[in-house]
């Protein structure tokens, strides 16, 4: 006797999320199945969670093998996957010390005390952060203030103070913006959510130059960006900047909740007086998982292959623009993109492609976001444009 689990959803689940109707059940590398067997090619990623694919072996034994070892302590003792995760991330990465927690949201609270205990001690109090306008950092009260997008804040009135937003891709509006209150400004590298936008040239050295100048903090938030998903392992390669702090998520774990936020030893201020910490942050079990897979990540050079497949992937939408006229924009790079129609049809187009086979994450009411899993190859690239196209000429009529 089959279930109901839309009807259950509608019954017990609060009413946060307006999901497509399709109930998953299996997944494995790119593709995924529902409740009813049919497969889809899944280019969504888990909201770009699935770098190393979904059910990947490596992850999957790594979490086995914890759960039937240990899967929790507090942070009051050393643990050992903790630790191989804080060493592969730190040797891998420009930064010098890290803190793992549980989510992006969870991971830029970090970095933002980080950045007020830091204005405290170097920068005479200073406590305010500069953010962008369409920036996402997360959904918690004090990131809702953090994100750029006044929608998302307007319900929750009043918000925490201590932000200031400027127009992204904008140097000048971030040296306009700095006061002697300023302790950091936290960037997307790329911004996902807000709308795939990418910087222009000489943005992103014209921020760091200028938090060199006033002893700032520079943060990325490569919580979407990070573990490959822009074609190097962590975003900010792609751009040639390094940041003093960064945060992590999504990727980092394989498909496990975690979270991480790295910093330079120089922005590693915290001491161990209470002033910060997390009861599951850095647990064995997901530590684990991250490890394996961040491990997987690199050992199969991921960033790598989403370099190639990103410019596979955007030849072929261009050549979509070019040859559908709804299509107004295609913007991305690596495996993260964005097409932008010129009418509100992404809502009939969600479903249209659903119906083709094909999975895609919701941008806005004129644009799509698409972002495969990393271990995708050209046969299923290919495949996912057609259905993509298929897709189209169904809102068409």
């Amino acid at each position: 006797m089959s279930t109901d689990w839309k009807a259950v959803e509608s019954k017990y689940y609060m009413f946060a999320v307006r999901r497509q109707p399709v109930v998953i059940v299996r997944g494995q590398g790119t593709k995924v199945w529902d409740e009813d067997g049919k497969e889809y090619l899944d280019f969504t990623s888990g909201w770009a969670v699935n770098n190393a694919g979904h059910a990947n072996p490596a992850v999957a034994e790594a979490i086995a093998e914890q759960a039937r070892t240990l899967l929790q302590t507090s942070n009051q003792f050393y643990t050992v996957p903790q630790l191989r995760l804080a060493e592969i991330l730190v040797e891998n990465s420009c930064l010098d010390r890290v803190f793992v927690c549980n989510s992006g949201a969870e991971a830029n609270e970090g970095a933002v005390k980080l950045a007020r205990k830091y204005g405290k001690m170097r920068l005479n109090g200073a406590y305010e952060v500069i953010t962008a306008f369409n920036s996402f950092h997360g959904r918690t009260l004090a990131m809702t203030a953090a994100t750029g997008q006044p929608h998302y804040q307007e319900l929750y009135q009043p918000v925490p103070v201590g932000f200031k937003h400027v127009p992204y891709d904008d140097v000048d509006a971030v040296k306009a913006a700095t006061t002697d209150r300023t302790a950091a400004v936290m960037l997307e590298p790329l911004q996902g959510e807000g709308g795939v936008n990418t910087p222009s040239p000489g943005y992103l050295e014209g921020v760091r130059e200028w938090c060199d100048e006033r002893g700032l903090l520079l943060i990325f938030d490569e919580v979407q960006t990070g573990l490959g998903r822009l074609g190097t392992l962590f975003g900010y390669e792609s751009f040639g900047v390094e940041p003093d702090v960064m945060t992590l998520a999504k990727g980092l774990g394989g498909g496990v909740p975690i979270g991480a936020f790295l910093a330079k030893d120089a922005a590693s201020v915290f001491e161990p007086k209470g002033e910060h910490g997390s009861t599951f942050g850095g647990n064995a079990l997901t530590c684990a998982a991250a490890f394996a897979s961040t491990k997987y990540v690199i050992d199969n050079d991921l960033p790598g292959n989403a370099s190639r497949m990103g410019e596979r992937l955007g030849s072929a939408l261009h050549a979509l623009e070019e040859r559908q006229e709804s299509v107004k924009d295609v913007r991305g790079m690596g495996l993260l993109w964005a097409v932008e129609f010129d009418s509100e049809m992404a809502a009939d187009l969600y479903p249209a492609c659903m119906e083709e086979g094909l999975l895609l994450g919701l941008l806005g009411p004129n644009a799509i976001r698409i972002m495969p899993p990393l271990t995708v190859d050209e046969s299923e690239i290919d495949e996912a444009v057609q259905r993509l196209e298929a897709g189209l000429a169904r809102v068409a009529g």
